[in-house]
């Protein structure tokens, strides 16, 4: 038996209705958006994703080398491998990574670029710091363990 014109028309009404009650469905059963936790570092503004780039880094300029990168939350620390000693440091600095006390360290006189960027929150305050230093035993000596990424020389 051949389905008239009347017949597929509302079989197309029978699908359509079907689909969007499967849709009502999905939508009423799926979960919530994600909410930041209370204390979640983000949601306070503790974190910073810390980026060092081997090599002279200026703006837009997209040749520089090898570029690490890691997320760190203060709150508990973790996302770094020196978390707790990095979030002490830029605690102490109120989060600005500009002002990190410089240790005496002596570092050989040769030029091999870093760039140290770190952007985020602190205390609900945006962060976006860039320095580049001639060399990463300069940067460590300037910043600590806040850009000691795991896999660069210092």
């Amino acid at each position: 038996m051949k389905a008239g014109p009347k017949n597929r028309t509302a079989s197309k009404a029978a699908r359509g209705t079907l689909l969007a009650a499967a849709a009502l469905l999905v939508a009423a059963t799926a979960p919530a958006p994600a909410q930041a936790a209370p204390g979640d570092s983000r949601a306070d503004g503790n974190w910073l994703y810390l980026t060092v780039t081997e090599g002279d880094v200026t703006e837009g300029d997209t040749r520089a080398g090898d570029t690490r990168g890691t997320m760190l939350l203060c709150d508990p620390p973790q996302g770094h491998g020196k978390a707790a000693e990095a979030c002490a440091a830029l605690e102490a600095a109120d989060g600005d990574p500009a002002v990190l006390p410089a240790r005496n360290t002596y570092c050989p006189m040769h030029y091999a670029p870093v760039t140290a960027r770190a952007q985020g929150q602190w205390n609900g305050r945006p962060v976006d710091y860039t320095e580049t230093f001639s060399n990463s035993c300069v940067m460590a000596g300037r910043t600590g363990s806040v850009f000691a990424l795991d896999g660069l020389a210092t």
